[in-house]
């Protein structure tokens, strides 16, 4: 069994939080959070015990860490853990800064030390089996990929504002699920992105709506939307198109059922947000983190692949603002 502690008991914390206490496989020991009456909360809910950061670095007992504080926070904690001796799971990014990202990854590659960056839709039942199938040959060689990811409303101005910008903070997942259909690196970006949604957003320095081209070396071409607008619920869709046919996954409703009359064909409205549309996501990703510390599978997403998707969400930024390609060097 891996004994662990949460760091951070916020909204994704407490997703975590609760994983990892109905987990066989692992025991929640403490947790930490800025707001005793947030940490305690989470605490009654796991049978956890609130601690401070300092006394879980110390705890020897504790073998994983799961890092769920503010980004700002990230890569020091990652530090302290990897010294500490734990394993470390940390929410993206690792900083908003590549630099302190590679310096971060040194870190922990001098300490041996094992970090997981959560990249949770790799983990969704449904891409997790594009990807398989496309691993089997079923799509024959890939071509084009297709990602539409779109929120129900935008997030309060006071977040965007230390967000990094859309394409740093949401795009980054579909860059890192680009990198993961394409099965190439991409060393090519187009980006654009207007205001469309919320002239708030556009003030405070970002764009709500934004579409990216990625071009590999041998020509494969993704394409990604996204929105921060989407009146139907959350739009998480994939498709990968290759040389014998097409693999895709839509998105998931709150019910399965169609009503069919002489108005035409009807569905209940997709699931609401990413803590419902990704939750099994969430449970197979700890198992994932799990089986790599207790049984020594390999770990992935690594901490490489967050900072190959920061530096793909920084030359998009960059690209959009210039409005020109640019090429990775």
């Amino acid at each position: 069994m891996l004994t662990m502690a949460l760091l951070g008991a916020g909204r994704i914390g407490r997703i975590h939080g609760q994983n990892v206490a109905a987990n066989p496989r692992a025991k929640l020991a403490a947790l930490a959070d800025a707001d005793a009456k947030v940490a305690q909360s989470l605490a009654d809910l796991t049978g956890a015990k609130v601690a401070t950061i300092d006394a879980i670095m110390a705890d020897k007992a504790i073998g994983a860490v799961l890092i769920c504080t503010p980004s700002g926070t990230h890569a020091d904690l990652i530090e302290r853990a990897v010294h500490s001796g734990k394993a470390v799971f940390c929410e993206k990014p690792v900083s908003l800064d590549a630099g302190r990202i590679v310096k971060c990854l040194k870190v922990v590659g001098d300490a041996k030390g094992k970090l997981m960056i959560g990249f949770n839709r790799r983990f969704d039942p449904s891409f997790a089996d594009v990807r398989r199938r496309i691993d089997a040959g079923e799509a024959g060689k890939v071509e084009l990929v297709s990602i539409m990811s779109r929120d129900p409303s935008p997030p309060p101005i006071s977040y965007v504002e230390g967000s990094g910008g859309l394409f740093r903070d949401m795009m980054i997942h579909d860059l890192d699920m680009a990198r993961f259909l394409l099965g190439e690196e991409p060393v090519e970006v187009h980006a654009v992105g207007s205001c469309l949604v919320d002239p708030a957003i556009g003030k405070a320095g970002d764009v709500d709506t934004a579409a990216v081209l990625l071009k590999t070396a041998g020509g494969r071409i993704a394409s990604i939307s996204n929105s921060r607008r989407a009146t139907y619920g959350y739009d998480q869709r994939i498709e990968v198109h290759g040389s014998l046919g097409l693999l895709a996954a839509g998105n998931r409703h709150t019910t399965s059922v169609v009503r069919a009359n002489g108005a035409g064909y009807a569905t209940d409205p997709a699931l609401p947000f990413f803590l419902e549309r990704y939750a099994d996501a969430y449970r197979n990703e700890l198992n994932a983190f799990i089986a790599a510390v207790l049984d020594g599978k390999p770990i992935s997403p690594t901490g490489e692949d967050g900072l190959k998707a920061q530096r793909l969400a920084d030359v998009a930024t960059e690209s959009a603002k210039s409005g020109k390609p640019v090429k990775l060097t």
